[in-house]
């Protein structure tokens, strides 16, 4: 079934042209990507698709009874509500219901209703309708639900109370995203929904989305995110969308494979086409092979010849230089303490980094991964311990807040200010390899996107030729090709890396050591983050493997110290079965006389004369509370067997 169609859209700003016969479809369950540059035009097609946008011309066609969901990038929850309260708002029809129901149970347990059959009946279809459709809605999980999702995104039982208002931006924003997942719309669009999730969250996010009962249409810039998520790709490129089958990674080989053979294609007729006008010049102005010529000159310009396929667009171009070598000893960082404001948020950090090593430092959000590096950079104090630094340490630091970078000052001036000996040209020589050309030079630093502050601060960077690289999450804001770029500039780095990242491929690529952060000290691992992740479980397993070898031995050591305790119990336990034996055939008697009296209050002359059904439900109710009275015994005694057991 088909949830989503586009066609023929067309989008521009002004006399820019962004969006250009696009199509694009989603059918149900399916799981789509759109990727493409920063400024592709995929955050304005979600906008478009959502309603929140409009378009030039085009058609848009979702079913009228599919209910959309979309998520913007770096959307935030705003409320007065506390967290549960305002996830319950989600669920006021099955609340509504819920009601419903339990008025229907009052009035079914009224005994006036009950003498009026008709009445009763009626109000008995009733409920067994409402309570088919309460339960189909998942009325009897959607609280399990929410404690769930809730859980996934980091917020706990402790925290349900908190008003949303007191939250950080960071944590409205995965309140958003928990509540737009448990609203359970036909079709999820999300933009940018991996952006500051720890690999933690992101990890259960993957998870629950390969679940999810809808379709999904997401921008994101984490391949492996995408790797894991998607089986269709739309690339927007040059104003157009060209559609892929597959996850990301398939979609970078067929597109590999498209460009080639295109590429082979476009050589072929450009060959003969030349071999063509050659003849033309060569033989138009004999008389003898004028006419030979001028059939080939009309074939000539009668023929589509195909364009020159696209190949990859302008790509930033750069990479990382030292402008002297560290000794191999680059940082010593024993017993550390680390907070800001008086606030303590990690203990007994210790560490040892070398030169040329390439440390991904991972953890979840909020245990001071962030603080550590400032820590390091001399941004924060140190609260406890000691950080030595080797010989010849340079450090570079990019920091993910970019807040140095918020002036008035142009592009141009932000470095030449720094470098101020350099001449204009050899400035703007290495803005352009980092994709500021023209007037993008002029532009004032605090008007610029994520994208653009991200690869200035990388530029800043390359020119301090530092030996040690400290990255607060580098890839955050860019797009898919400029991380390629920023990976491949790394991997060539001749200094030592020490970074924070949240992107599982980037690791992968650059990392030969992963350092986990928590609140009590920090563990190594020697690998990269498929190693790290395969080593934490084996560590897990080995410890409950640990375990299960001291409960077994401490069982095993009090066995011959609890014979006699034993022989007490199993007194005890025949003593228990005689009672449940004896309760058990009491609750039989007293089931038969329920089932008695139940039957005479179904029968007609009985049914007609009140004052016999008066009392024969008293003596139904005093039954039915003796009947409970023995089965509360029956579950405690039956506890009490287990226990022993």
């Amino acid at each position: 079934m088909i949830v989503l169609q586009v066609n023929q859209l067309y989008k521009s700003f002004g006399t820019d042209e962004i969006l250009s016969g696009i199509k694009l479809e989603v059918q149900h369950r399916d799981r789509v990507a759109l990727v493409g540059r920063n400024g592709a035009g995929k955050s304005t097609l979600l906008k478009i698709i959502a309603g929140q946008m409009s378009y030039d011309s085009g058609e848009i066609i979702i079913p009228k009874d599919i209910q959309l969901g979309y998520l913007e990038q770096h959307a935030g929850l705003n409320s007065n509500l506390t967290i549960w309260d305002e996830m319950m708002t989600i669920f006021t029809g099955l609340k509504s219901q819920e009601q419903k129901l339990r008025e229907l149970e009052t009035k079914m347990a009224d005994p006036t209703v009950y003498e009026n059959q008709e009445l009763y009946q009626k109000i008995m279809g009733e409920y067994d309708q409402l309570q088919h459709d309460f339960k189909d809605a998942g009325g009897y999980q959607y609280e399990a639900d929410t404690r769930s999702v809730l859980h996934g995104m980091q917020f706990y039982p402790d925290d349900y109370n908190k008003p949303i208002s007191s939250l950080s931006g960071g944590q409205r924003t995965r309140l958003a995203l928990a509540k737009l997942l448990l609203s359970k719309p036909d079709l999820l669009i999300l933009d940018e929904p991996t952006n500051h999730l720890d690999i933690d969250t992101l990890t259960w996010l993957e998870n629950y989305l390969k679940g999810y009962d809808g379709a999904i249409l997401i921008v994101s810039h984490d391949r492996y995110f995408l790797d894991q998520l998607v089986t269709i790709v739309y690339e927007v490129s040059r104003n157009h969308v060209f559609r892929y089958v597959g996850n990301y990674s398939g979609y970078l080989d067929e597109k590999a494979k498209n460009f080639e053979r295109n590429m082979k294609m476009y050589e072929r007729e450009q060959s003969e086409k030349a071999k063509l006008e050659a003849f033309i010049q060569k033989n138009i102005a004999r008389a003898s092979t004028t006419k030979m010529a001028q059939s080939r000159r009309k074939f000539l310009e009668r023929t589509e010849w195909m364009d020159a396929p696209d190949g990859d667009e302008r790509s930033a171009n750069f990479g990382f230089t030292i402008e002297k070598q560290s000794g191999n000893d680059v940082l010593s960082i024993d017993n550390l303490s680390i907070g800001y404001k008086g606030t303590t948020v990690s203990n007994n950090i210790s560490m040892r980094i070398y030169r040329e090593d390439r440390i991904a430092l991972v953890g979840p959000n909020g245990v001071g991964k962030s603080t550590l590096l400032k820590t390091i950079v001399k941004d924060l104090p140190i609260m406890q311990g000691d950080i030595r630094y080797g010989t010849n340490v340079q450090i570079s630091y990019y920091d993910q807040e970019q807040a140095k970078l918020t002036g008035n000052k142009s592009v141009l001036q932000e470095l030449w200010d720094e470098w101020p000996l350099m001449n204009e040209k050899d400035i703007r020589t290495i803005l352009g390899r980092f994709l500021f050309s023209g007037d993008d030079v002029t532009k004032p630093v605090h008007s610029l996107s994520g994208g653009e502050k991200a690869r200035l601060a990388l530029a800043k960077l390359m020119m301090q030729k530092g030996n040690l690289l400290v990255l607060d999450e580098p890839t955050n804001h860019l797009d898919l090709d400029s991380k390629e770029v920023l990976e491949n500039a790394l991997i060539d780095y001749p200094g030592t890396l020490l970074f924070v990242s949240h992107d599982r491929y980037f690791i992968n690529r650059i990392a030969t050591k992963v350092i986990e952060l928590s609140p009590t000290g920090a563990f190594e691992y020697l690998g990269d983050y498929d190693y790290y992740l395969e080593k934490k479980q084996e560590l897990e397993e080995l410890a409950q493997m640990k375990a299960k070898a001291v409960q077994k031995f401490e069982s095993e050591s009090v066995k011959n110290t609890t014979s006699q305790i034993d022989k007490e119990a199993k007194k005890r336990e025949r003593q228990i079965r005689r009672q449940v034996e004896q309760i058990e055939k009491d609750m039989a008697v007293l089931d038969e006389q329920i089932k008695k009296i139940e039957e005479d209050l179904c029968q007609p002359d009985i049914f007609q004369d009140h004052e016999k059904v008066l009392e024969l439900q008293s003596n139904l109710d005093e039954l039915k509370s003796e009947y409970e009275q023995f089965e509360l015994q029956w579950f405690e005694l039956n506890e009490e067997l287990e226990s022993i057991s």
